[in-house]
C-alpha cells in the first residue's frame, strides 16, 4: 500500500444494539457476544499497529457502533457524511467532535444529499461511490466534487437493484496494490483502471467485506473458500468472528474509521 494507517476511531455496541436497523433475517444479536467480538476486533487493530480513539457507547443511536458510515477519511480529503437513515443522523455529532480533537477539519455533505461511508470504497487514487438506499445521487455528487478538488478520481455504481447488499462495501473491498475483492454481481462494474479482481466464492458473499490494514487483511470467520483465496495471494490474515454484527447488516469495515 502507498500509505500506512496509524489510527482508528471505534465505538462499542450499546445494550440496545438489537434495536438498530437491519434487513438480515438471522435472528437477534447476542449483546454479550457482540461486545466480545468487538473487543477482539479492536485487539486486532491494535496488533497491526493502530492507536485507537475509543468513543463511549451511544444508547440513543443503536447503530452507532458502525462508525464508518459517519465519515470518509483519506490522505487528502476528509468528509462528514449525512446518513441516509434518519435515525442515524445524530451519530455524526460525536464523530465531528472526535475529529476536531484530532485536529481533522472535514467538509460536510449537505441536504438534500445523503451519503453513508459504507458506500465508499477507496482504491488508491480512485474512489468508487455506491448509489444505494442510503446514498443518493446528490450526496454522491457532493462527495465527487470534494474528491476532485483533492486530486482524486471517482465513479458511481448503482447497487439498488442488486439483491442482498446494503452498502457498496457489502460486496467489494480494496486490498491495495490495484487489487479489489468483488462479489459476482458487482464484478462487471469494476473492470476498469487496471484493477485485478479477486472473486468471492458463491455463497460466501459476506466475506467480501474484508479490510486491508497495512500488512494484514482482516476477514470474517466461516468462509473457507475466501480464506483459501486470500492465503493463496500471500496475505497475512486475521480471521474474526462477526456473527452478531452480520445479524445487523454490519461487517468488518463498518466498525472503525481508519486513517
Amino acid at each position: 500500500m502507498s500509505f500506512r494507517f496509524t489510527r482508528a476511531i471505534v465505538r462499542p455496541p450499546s445494550s440496545n444494539f438489537a434495536d438498530g436497523l437491519t434487513s438480515a433475517a438471522l435472528g437477534t444479536p447476542d449483546f454479550a457476544l457482540a461486545l466480545e467480538q468487538h473487543a477482539q476486533y479492536c485487539d486486532a487493530l491494535e496488533r497491526v499497529g493502530l492507536e485507537l480513539e475509543r468513543l463511549p457507547e451511544d444508547p440513543a443511536h443503536p447503530d452507532a457502533t458502525f462508525v464508518e458510515d459517519t465519515a470518509i477519511l483519506s490522505v487528502r480529503c476528509n468528509v462528514l457524511t449525512r446518513p441516509g437513515a434518519s435515525s442515524r443522523a445524530g451519530e455524526v455529532k460525536a464523530i465531528r467532535a472526535a475529529l476536531a480533537s484530532l485536529d481533522i477539519k472535514p467538509t460536510t455533505i449537505e441536504s438534500p444529499g445523503t451519503l453513508d461511508g459504507g458506500d465508499i470504497c477507496e482504491a488508491g487514487e480512485h474512489f468508487f461511490i455506491g448509489i444505494s438506499q442510503r446514498t443518493n445521487w446528490e450526496g454522491a455528487a457532493q462527495l465527487a466534487a470534494f474528491l476532485t478538488k483533492a486530486g482524486y478520481t471517482s465513479s458511481c455504481i448503482d447497487i439498488r437493484a442488486i439483491p442482498g447488499i446494503l452498502h457498496l462495501k457489502s460486496g467489494i473491498a480494496s486490498l491495495g496494490d490495484e487489487r479489489i475483492v468483488a462479489i459476482d454481481s458487482l464484478a462487471g462494474h469494476l473492470a476498469r483502471r487496471n484493477h485485478e479482481l479477486v472473486r468471492v466464492p458463491p455463497g460466501e458473499e459476506y466475506a467480501a467485506n474484508c479490510v486491508r490494514v497495512n500488512d494484514h487483511v482482516l476477514m470474517a470467520a466461516g468462509f473457507p473458500g475466501m480464506q483459501h483465496t486470500l492465503e493463496q495471494l500471500c496475505y497475512d490474515l486475521i480471521v474474526l468472528d462477526m456473527s452478531e454484527f452480520q445479524k445487523m447488516d454490519g461487517g468488518l469495515s463498518c466498525l472503525s474509521l481508519r486513517f
